[in-house]
C-alpha cells in the first residue's frame, strides 16, 4: 500500500483527482477518499466528513473552477456530511443517493447515518449527470446500505465504488439496513460490467476489478458455508461463531464481524435455511 497524505490533491487518472480526509480508524482505514472528476467544470464525489480542514483541502483543489455537482454514494457520516458545506461554498447541487435516516445498529460511531443529508436531486439506477468531458452514471448497489450508489465514469472506463467494494477490506453489512442478499446481488451485478478500474471510498484503486469482485463473492460464500457448518456443530450464538470464524481478529473489529455474521444469518433465514429463537440460531427444521 502506498502512503497517501491527507489533504493533498493527487491525480489518479487524467479525469480524476483524489483527496484523503483526515479520519483514519479501524473502519475507515487511512480515511475517506473524496474524488474530483473533470478538469474545468467539476464533480465532487463523496465529500466526506464535515471537517473544516478537509473541506478547505477540497476547495483548494477546486481552485475556483465551477463545480457542476456534488455526489454522494451513501449517507454514512464519513461520506456525506461535507456536502451541505460545499453546496454553500460552490453553489453546486447535491446529487446522488436518497436520504436515509435511521438508528444505526452497527458497531462503530463513524458509520452512523448523516441526518442532515438533503439532496437536491436523487439519482435512480442508470440516471446520470454530465459536465465538460465527463459523464457520471448511477449504478444502484444496495447492500452495505439500502441507498448505496456507485458512479460509472465511461470516459475513463472507471467506477467509483464507494463502500460497496473497498480497496483494503471486505465491506461491513450491518442489519437492519445492511442486507447481505442485496450485497451479493450487487456484486453479481458488477460482474456483468466492464470497468477497467474502481476508485473506492477507502483504500487503493482496484485494477482488474472483475477478478477482485469474484474474490469477494467467493469470500462471502465461504463465510456462509462456515456458518452452516458451525450451526450443524451446535454453535448457535453469534458471538461464539465470531470467535471461531475470526481467529486473531483485531478486538476493535469484533463488533463489525458480528454484524456481518448476523447479516449472513438473516439472509439464510430469508432463504429458509436457518431459524432463530431468542437469539439462538439453528438449521431450519
Amino acid at each position: 500500500m502506498n502512503e497517501v497524505p491527507t489533504g493533498v490533491a493527487m491525480a489518479v487518472d487524467p479525469l480524476v483527482t483524489r483527496i484523503l480526509a483526515p479520519n483514519p480508524s479501524p473502519y475507515t482505514h487511512t480515511g475517506t477518499q473524496t474524488y474530483l472528476v473533470g478538469t474545468s467544470g467539476l464533480a465532487i464525489i463523496d465529500p466526506g466528513p464535515d471537517d473544516p480542514v478537509h473541506v478547505q483541502a477540497i476547495l483548494d483543489a477546486v481552485a475556483g473552477r465551477p463545480v457542476v455537482a456534488i455526489l454522494c454514494t451513501h449517507t454514512h457520516r464519513d461520506h456525506s456530511p461535507a456536502a451541505g458545506v460545499l453546496r454553500a461554498a460552490t453553489g453546486a447541487p447535491v446529487i446522488g443517493c436518497a436520504p436515509l435516516t435511521m438508528e444505526d445498529a452497527g458497531p462503530r460511531a463513524d458509520a452512523a447515518f448523516d441526518i442532515g443529508y438533503a439532496p437536491d436531486r436523487v439519482l435512480k439506477d442508470g440516471e446520470g449527470v454530465a459536465g465538460p468531458g465527463w459523464t457520471l452514471v448511477a449504478v444502484a448497489t444496495p447492500g452495505h446500505t439500502s441507498n448505496h450508489l456507485a458512479f460509472a465514469l465511461p470516459e475513463a472506463q472507471a467506477l467509483f465504488s464507494g463502500d460497496h467494494v473497498m480497496g483494503w477490506s471486505t465491506t461491513v453489512v450491518s442489519p437492519p439496513d445492511g442486507d447481505m442478499g442485496a450485497y451479493m446481488a450487487s456484486l453479481e451485478k458488477l460482474m456483468g460490467r466492464d470497468e477497467r478500474i474502481y476508485f473506492p471510498g477507502h483504500g487503493e484503486a482496484i485494477e482488474n476489478p472483475q477478478r477482485f469482485v469474484r474474490g469477494l463473492l467467493g469470500h462471502r460464500k465461504q463465510r456462509e458455508g462456515q456458518i452452516l457448518r458451525l450451526l450443524r456443530d451446535d454453535t448457535r450464538d453469534v458471538g461464539a461463531m465470531v470467535a471461531r470464524m475470526y481467529v486473531g481478529l483485531d478486538p476493535r473489529l469484533t463488533g463489525a464481524a458480528a454484524r456481518s455474521v448476523l447479516a449472513h444469518l438473516v439472509d439464510l433465514q430469508g432463504r429458509g435455511l436457518v431459524q432463530e429463537e431468542a437469539g439462538q440460531w439453528k438449521i431450519a427444521a
